[in-house]
């Protein structure tokens, strides 16, 4: 038998049990890999009330399924849903869970890389956790650099693409319409592009971002890179919200999330559903296997 992948069950006043007993429910019938549920098993607490307690359950699931990882007993883990804020109520340097593992894995922050992949698009925020208006400071050609050459590593280890198209986005209105609406395109997302492509990696841009998405376009490219958190995951849940994946890159373990939140609002109403647990359970066993073959 291969190696399970863990399963956290994410904050258990939201609705990461029930979608993670459906995706069970279902795993012969999907053909789903072998996975544990990490997670304590009586948790107190009442569906759509999230406390103290039942943020403690996450932040210790998070933590054993981290070692079950590391330490081999787990090809990968598959976390549930968790409120940020409430875990950092108990941890304070806690940012989100790409975060949590980049410190888990002793790589800087921008070592890791969020993308969110679903049947329709992947894409990869630039810039994440952070107040819009701290974007254009955080911005830089080697950071641009960085995280696109993990990108296109990770799409060649982890999905098996030989050489990836990646679009990368421009910051401003119109790609910044040669300076008139900005220049960071100018002076810094235009010569990071180059070098990549000195580089030999496939990038292209920067793009529109209001044209990137369009339908005629998607086909172009193997993944978008986009400036920052909303510019790439509007369109990928607008797109795919049920069946989203939030991928880690980066990370020597391999680390997948359903590409939604803990929905406190119908927790344990019986209307969650589990398409996108499914699919990140699916995805991070596909991963996890070519890795194991690479």
């Amino acid at each position: 038998m291969p190696r399970p992948l863990a399963v956290t069950i994410g904050d258990p006043a939201g609705v990461g049990p029930e979608i993670i007993g459906a995706a069970s429910a279902r795993a012969n019938e999907l053909g789903l890999p072998p996975f544990r549920v990490i997670g304590e098993k009586d948790a107190e607490c009442q569906a759509g009330s999230p406390t103290a307690h039942t943020a403690r359950i996450a932040l210790d699931a998070l933590q054993e399924a981290t070692r079950l990882v590391q330490s081999g007993e787990c090809s990968g883990l598959v976390t549930g849903p968790i409120a940020k804020s409430a875990i950092a109520a108990l941890q304070p340097d806690f940012i989100g869970q790409t975060e949590f593992f980049a410190d888990a894995c002793d790589l800087s922050h921008d070592a890791s890389v969020m993308m969110l992949a679903g049947p329709s698009l992947r894409t990869v925020p630039m810039t994440v956790h952070c107040a819009l208006s701290e974007v254009p400071g955080l911005l830089s050609q080697d950071l641009i650099m960085e995280r696109t050459r993990i990108v296109a590593r990770a799409m060649h280890t982890d999905f098996g693409i030989e050489a990836p198209r990646i679009a990368i986005a421009g910051l401003n209105p119109h790609a910044g319409e040669d300076g008139r609406m900005g220049r960071e395109e100018i002076d810094i997302i235009a010569p990071a592009i180059a070098q990549l492509r000195g580089e030999g990696i496939d990038a292209s841009g920067p793009h529109p971002a209001d044209t990137l998405f369009a339908p005629h376009k998607r086909g172009s490219y193997d993944v978008a890179i986009a400036m920052y958190h909303d510019q790439a995951l509007v369109p990928l849940k607008a797109l795919d919200f049920d069946e989203g994946v939030n991928v880690t890159l980066g990370l020597p373990i391999v680390r997948t999330s359903p590409d939604h939140g803990t929905a406190f609002d119908i927790a344990g109403k019986g209307i969650a559903r589990p398409d996108a647990m499914i699919a990140a359970i699916r995805m991070a066993g596909e991963i996890a296997e070519r890795r194991a073959n690479g």
